[in-house]
């Protein structure tokens, strides 16, 4: 990792201790304290043994870029609502342990860094949560006033401290991902934030599981930990899906999205009076560096195509891995054919740049070179997204023909 990312991530852990010490002795610690504290604990193992096997999963699936979401939110919120501060942090740390011992496989036995950093962001936001608490609530810990007003009171209290430690743990990770994995958007950034809304459902449980825990049986609890393993589910089907959506070796979308993708731009234009470009492209003698160096070398390469690749193209524009060393680009509201070429020529001009370096065998792998061809939508002939695709793949061919390293236009 770039030391700047060592020295982040060393702060955010030493930050984290700070602030855990600073708010330990707060209030005390009481017997009472210590039983609800044991009954968090047992219910949490029983969710993260219920869980592992689909949490060995998710982490195995997991793309570095992508935030993880905690559900282990649930008690470390529940432990932060109903008891002291000290047994708060004693709970994520309790909570992460387990869950590192119960899912991380045991061929790697090594604690690796990130466990122990995402532990620490949770603790930034839980000792946060404990100061609005503590400064906050009537009664700290434990459940809202009596009396109408005092407890709407205390309850804004408790719903802010929660989205607090939300936002800071949040923060902290997606500053980290950026560090390490500098995304060429804030969409990249953000393309997997949507799933944080389980996140907050989570956290919405762990208020739930705190006021099971002060007013209610404990044995009600059972409910929260049923509710976890149907959650996690929809948390796996959720990440197998965009799995589905991405190709693995580049990170582009699969040849299927992206005919899913292309279809809903055609469809757009096609009732909105606009215009839809498509290129395919295809690295010229891509079978040599694969027989000369191996395919997970090639592996490489084509991962070096995709970045060069999404930095030519906009926003909106969708590339995809066609297959083997071919690539799909959809570009909406792209004018002419002229303009599309002129596109499509920069991409062209952009591949010679790319240089892989090989240190093992002390050389690089450049002066690579792609022949394209281009389609315009709407156009004569052309009434769907095959009769495109089809307009395309023959302009590549003619691309091919000619001697490679060119841009064809497709003609009707």
């Amino acid at each position: 990792m770039p030391s700047y990312v060592r020295i982040y991530v060393l702060l955010v852990n030493f930050l984290a201790i700070l602030a855990s010490v600073s708010t330990a002795w707060l209030v005390p610690v009481h017997q009472q304290d210590l039983i609800r504290f044991g009954v968090l604990a047992v219910c949490a193992a029983a969710a993260i043994e219920a869980t592992r096997h689909i949490e060995r999963q998710r982490e195995y699936n997991r793309a570095p870029t992508v935030a993880y979401v905690d559900t282990k939110a649930v008690w470390s919120i529940a432990a932060v609502v109903a008891l002291p501060a000290v047994l708060a942090t004693a709970m994520v740390v309790f909570t992460y342990a387990m869950a590192w011992w119960r899912v991380w496989p045991r061929e790697r036995p090594v604690l690796p860094h990130r466990w122990i950093f995402s532990a620490a962001t949770v603790l930034c936001g839980t000792q946060a949560a404990v100061a609005v608490l503590a400064l906050g609530m009537h009664h700290y810990p434990g459940v809202p006033a009596a009396g109408f007003l005092p407890g709407l009171t205390d309850l804004v209290v408790i719903i802010f401290a929660a989205a607090l430690r939300w936002a800071i743990n949040t923060a902290l990770v997606m500053v980290a991902i950026a560090l390490s994995s500098p995304p060429r958007s804030l969409s990249d950034l953000f393309s997997g934030f949507g799933d944080q809304l389980l996140e907050a459902g989570a956290i919405g449980l762990g208020l739930v599981t705190a006021a099971l825990l002060l007013l209610a049986n404990p044995l009600v609890l059972t409910g929260v930990v049923v509710a976890l393993v149907a959650l996690h589910r929809g948390l796996l089907l959720a990440q197998f899906q965009r799995d589905a959506r991405t190709d693995v070796t580049t990170g582009l979308a699969t040849k299927r999205w992206w005919r899913t993708l292309a279809e809903q731009y055609l469809e757009r234009a096609r009732t909105g009076n606009g215009t839809v470009g498509v290129l395919l492209l295809d690295l010229d003698h891509f079978k040599a560096i694969n027989d000369t160096y191996g395919h997970p070398t090639g592996d490489v390469v084509l991962r070096e195509i995709a970045i060069a690749l999404r930095s030519e193209v906009r926003d909106q524009d969708i590339c995809g891995r066609w297959g083997g060393e071919e690539f799909a680009i959809v570009l909406p509201n792209v004018p002419t054919m002229e303009q599309l070429g002129q596109l499509a020529d920069r991409i062209r001009r952009r591949i010679p740049q790319v240089v892989v370096p090989l240190p093992e065998r002390d050389t690089v792998i450049s002066d690579l070179t792609v022949s394209i061809g281009c389609a315009l939508y709407p156009a004569e002939h052309l009434t769907g997204v095959d009769d495109v695709l089809v307009a395309t793949d023959t302009a590549l061919y003619r691309a091919k023909q000619a001697g490679r390293n060119r841009v064809e236009l497709a003609t009707h």
